[in-house]
């Protein structure tokens, strides 16, 4: 299944009521109000945000998660679609969660909602409820990097493992610091998550592959950013191409950046 359907596909299942689906708005709250896709439920993923890789950060983030995603409202029946302003990282974020909670029927709106009122499309502004469903799938380990993947990694100097950092140039480089320190992970090789983007939307998976045509799809490939969010998105295309063994960072560079005794370039 793709991770990644268009305006119409979304208003196909919309009109299908046979189709079991949920529509999540990761937008703020106010943007919500204002104007959003009809039956969708607001979540604004980017107040979760989560720097503790450590044992137990993990356990904390899978239990608030957890919580999060139950009220959400999703058995294992339902097509779960997530969507921001355009093809961005809080509804790719949102991807990531249902997979890391082994929810595999889900994806992004290609486009967000600034593509689907520009192409006309209704829009309501009611609010809508959120509905109780116990989640209590194992979660999938084999999608997220905490910091100690990373540094083992760096140690055992993986010649086939790549690490690749999301962020802006200014950021990878240093030049732009967000943390107590600047800079990128040893070894990291810096892709904008925007180069996966044109306008609003993500360019055609021809265009894109060329981006990422130096990596084999066997390889074990890490992603991360300032705080998971881009590092989600780039997580997305990859396993859209194909990209076998693809993990993202959870704590990126909130937790790495902020912690003086991890190494960095």
């Amino acid at each position: 299944m793709s991770l990644i359907i268009s305006t119409q596909e979304l208003s196909n299942l919309i009109l299908d009521k046979q189709r079991k689906i949920r529509i999540v708005d990761t937008r703020s709250f106010h943007e919500y109000l204002n104007g959003h896709i009809p039956g969708a439920i607001n979540l604004e993923l980017m107040q979760y945000h989560w720097n503790d890789t450590s044992k137990q950060g993990i356990t904390g983030f899978n239990r608030q998660m957890r919580n999060l995603f139950s009220n959400i409202g999703v058995t294992g029946k339902t097509f779960l679609i997530f969507y921001d302003n355009i093809s961005g990282p809080s509804a790719a974020r949102g991807v990531w969660l249902s997979l890391y909670f082994s929810h595999k029927k889900v994806a992004m709106l290609d486009g967000g909602f600034t593509n689907w009122e520009k192409e006309n499309r209704p829009i309501e502004n009611k609010t809508e409820s959120s509905r109780y469903f116990k989640i209590d799938k194992t979660t999938d380990e084999k999608i997220l990097a905490d910091y100690r993947t990373l540094l083992d990694s760096i140690r055992s100097k993986k010649k086939n493992q790549i690490i690749i950092d999301s962020r802006s140039f200014k950021e990878y480089s240093g030049d732009h610091i967000r943390a107590l320190r600047g800079g990128h992970i040893p070894g990291a090789i810096n892709i904008d998550w925007k180069e996966n983007i044109l306008i609003d939307k993500f360019k055609s998976l021809d265009d894109i592959k060329k981006i990422y045509s130096s990596f084999s799809k066997n390889q074990p490939i890490i992603t991360y950013c300032q705080g998971g969010y881009r590092a989600a998105n780039t997580f997305v295309i990859l396993k859209e191409l194909g990209f076998k063994n693809v993990k993202m960072y959870l704590g990126s560079w909130n937790e790495w950046g902020n912690n003086s005794r991890l190494p960095l370039e």
